[in-house]
């Protein structure tokens, strides 16, 4: 028996927010001086880093359980099944509900649990609850699902990555313009078919020098109130940690597939910043000694920005949907589900199409 993605849904918020609508911005140092470059270069720098043009938002009235529950609708429909016959709603997000406006997070009840009422399921043996495991959460949701199944725990399981990073960042800060909103969500269920589905997976916490690459901060605007906390990040030493473990941990997996480099097809990374996920997928070929086929990675970040655990599911969504330009999944392909975040956190698994 293996374990197999039966159903697949995203939310894309409907507020677009380009690159320049940061023109107007007052980007600031850590120490609250002004950055002394204008907001053009530095928006020209940070598109040319990142890849991204465009993210979305969500709308003042939707919160991340809100979008959680439109695109658990779509995986349901899109599996075809009975919501009452779920196992678990296991969902992944890192801040809760933050309503718009709002400086507090709202996570009573679970944000899993809002979703089991909002989908009007009455089977109280359908157990929801959440996870906190950075960006890699939707992944770690799935391998716990597979556990779950494999176990004799569950038949079904609903997984949901949501986030409204929009609500937490700190304007003031030009890390502000990576992050983005929205929402995936997929159906695990058991397969009779032992040559599709998961075939191998790897998950690993990084805490004892790593635990505060990303983390909650002031804002760079020393005038603002002192006890409010945004996302905040040292990026260039995520930048070096992805590409020291995150190659390694996708050989790893792909090795206890027993799958060939060269059977991969698809290999689906989280989307956080553009150079580092080519490097990323670079750096995994070069184990290898090979160099990374064209077409191997899948992008969305250019247009969607980094909305979290929401990224990898909703590329996914897009790419067997074929709303990907000139990308397209096959029967029986090979992929590579990868992801990295705050934790520092790492996981992956290889999956059978």
């Amino acid at each position: 028996m293996t374990v197999k993605i039966t159903g697949i849904g995203s939310y894309i918020p409907e507020l677009k927010v380009t690159n320049t609508d940061f023109e107007s911005h007052t980007f600031l140092n850590e120490d609250g001086s002004l950055i002394n470059s204008a907001n053009d270069i530095i928006i020209e720098k940070f598109k040319g880093i990142t890849g991204i043009e465009e993210r979305r938002y969500a709308t003042p009235d939707l919160v991340a359980s809100d979008i959680a529950f439109l695109a658990s609708q779509k995986a349901i429909e899109n599996a075809n099944i009975d919501p009452e016959t779920l196992d678990y709603i296991i969902f992944a997000h890192n801040f809760g509900d933050v309503r718009h406006g709002a400086i507090q997070s709202d996570i009573l009840p679970s944000l899993a649990t809002r979703v089991k009422h909002k989908l009007q399921i009455k089977n109280p043996r359908c157990v929801a609850f959440d996870i906190l495991f950075g960006c890699p959460g939707w992944i770690e949701g799935v391998l716990q699902a597979n556990a779950y199944i494999k176990s004799g725990m569950a038949k079904r399981c609903l997984v949901i990555g949501a986030e409204t990073l929009s609500r937490v960042v700190d304007a003031h800060d030009r890390d502000s313009m990576i992050y983005s909103d929205g929402a995936g969500a997929s159906i695990i269920e058991a397969s009779e078919n032992d040559s599709e589905g998961i075939l191998s997976h790897e998950s690993a916490t990084f805490a004892y020098e790593e635990a505060n690459y990303l983390f909650f901060g002031n804002s760079f605007n020393k005038d603002l109130d002192p006890d409010v906390r945004y996302i905040k990040m040292y990026g260039r030493k995520i930048y070096e940690f992805a590409l020291s473990n995150v190659p390694l941990a996708m050989k790893s997996c792909l090795e206890k597939s027993g799958v060939a480099i060269n059977d991969v097809k698809k290999i689906l990374i989280h989307q956080a910043n553009e150079k580092m996920d080519e490097a990323i997928i670079n750096r995994f070929y070069k184990l290898y000694g090979k160099t990374a086929p064209e077409g191997i990675m899948p992008m969305s970040i250019n247009f969607l920005g980094n909305s979290s655990v929401a990224t990898v599911p909703t590329l996914y969504d897009l790419l067997i949907h074929g709303k990907i330009e000139n990308q397209e999944l096959h029967k029986g392909d090979v992929v590579i589900f990868a992801s990295v975040g705050a934790g520092m956190n790492v996981n992956a698994f290889v999956y059978r199409y």
